[in-house]
């Protein structure tokens, strides 16, 4: 018997393989004699590693400035002739005028900014005053005589931080205080009289006893800001309006609200007048009757001064800030360097920076995008280096290289 064997054939595609002459030529006409060679990046050099190329070269440190002598007193523009000439002097000199060709700013930021500028109380710190005086000691002498006088007032912010955030007493311009209780029109022209004889008969007081206004003549000084507690009174003497008692309106009372009421209501957070009955809003001393005197004691005050400490203590520490990050170890940097940038880079007047422009090679960014503006609307570099000068949180000192070096205490 004979048996025949047959192979089976696969379903499995099988490809030519039959070399591609075309393909084999272009293969043979690219080689070179360095194709065999070890490839490498161009960025790598003989004996570098790659952990050695990612590591940066040092930079120079900062050398410390020259220092030939402390300044005591900051120069000004012309003479001065008086403590009223200094504070008329420092108010001309508070904020940039608002640039009339690329400001960076629209007309409602700009109305914004001179809104914000005309509203500020017209407040000149002591610090500010001593920076500026040659002589602080006759300066003191000066400031008490226009203090009996009648001619300044004086207001006196405790309590206000450390450091940067210190205040401390403030000298107002009595024709100044008195023009702002003249245009307020929240008050009664008989208030008005009243408040501002109770001024004059206590030229040198930085208190007024209560018993000189109402319970409702003192809310409504209160309100438009020309009076303000002269200490922080206990839990017990604020109440929420038109509570019957104080334990329907003390402190303690809006701290266990949230586990006397339901969660989510109006109750469980204090009620509706929560921010009075935790002292907010300076309408919420504990008086019983509107027509008797008040027992407490309060201190002048100006409307916005807020917003004015703000300004002030913020640009403070941006100014420190500009230092440190200027010279971290040495924390001292040239006066011009500094000026150059608080104000952000902007282009200036002097005869180098014509040049450039010219040229065509000014890239100074407007004014309108600094945060000279964006935050401190506009605050000069001198007002703010005067004002940390006096406050003893910077010093400024002769170099006898580059000028006037400034320094972070």
């Amino acid at each position: 018997m004979v048996f025949e064997s047959k192979l089976t054939k696969s379903s499995r595609v099988s490809k030519s393989q039959k070399k591609d002459p075309l393909k084999a030529l272009r293969r043979s006409s690219s080689s070179s004699p360095f194709a065999a060679a070890p490839r490498r990046k161009p960025s790598q050099g003989l004996g570098k590693s790659p952990s050695n190329q990612n590591k940066t070269p040092e930079e120079p440190e900062i050398e410390a400035l020259d220092d030939v002598g402390i300044i005591t007193s900051l120069p000004t523009d012309r003479p001065i002739n008086g403590i009223v000439d200094l504070m008329r002097y420092i108010q001309k000199r508070t904020f940039s005028e608002v640039p009339d060709r690329a400001a960076g700013m629209n007309s409602t930021r700009i109305a914004e900014v001179l809104n914000f500028r005309l509203n500020l109380p017209p407040i000149i710190s002591v610090a500010h005053i001593h920076a500026l005086s040659a002589v602080p000691t006759a300066a003191e002498r000066e400031t008490d005589e226009l203090l009996k006088a009648g001619t300044i007032r004086k207001i006196v912010i405790s309590g206000r931080g450390s450091g940067a955030a210190t205040f401390g007493e403030g000298l107002v311009l009595t024709e100044d205080w008195e023009r702002l209780v003249a245009r307020n029109d929240q008050l009664s022209q008989e208030l008005k009289s009243k408040y501002l004889e109770v001024l004059r008969s206590n030229p040198t007081a930085s208190t007024i006893a209560g018993v000189n206004f109402s319970k409702s003549e003192a809310i409504a000084l209160m309100t438009a800001g020309f009076l303000t507690a002269s200490r922080a009174t206990t839990m017990s003497n604020f109440l929420r309006p038109g509570a019957s008692s104080p334990s329907s309106g003390s402190l303690a009372f809006v701290s266990s609200a949230g586990s006397n009421a339901a969660s989510g209501s109006i109750a469980a957070v204090g009620g509706t007048g929560v921010v009075h009955s935790s002292g907010g809003g300076g309408r919420g001393l504990n008086f019983q009757d509107d027509s008797l005197p008040l027992e407490h004691n309060f201190a002048p005050s100006l409307p916005n001064i807020g917003p004015y400490l703000k300004l002030l203590v913020s640009a403070r520490q941006h100014v420190l800030s500009l230092i440190s990050k200027s010279s971290p170890r040495h924390r001292e940097v040239p006066y011009s360097l500094l000026r150059e940038r608080w104000d952000g880079g902007i282009a200036s007047d002097d005869p180098a920076s014509k040049a450039r422009a010219a040229r065509g090679e000014n890239f100074a960014v407007l004014p309108g995008r600094t945060k000279k503006w964006r935050t401190f609307w506009g605050l000069k570099f001198e007002w703010v280096l005067e004002e940390a000068v006096g406050g003893g949180l910077i010093e400024c000192f002769n170099t006898g290289s580059v000028g006037t070096g400034v320094r972070a205490l």
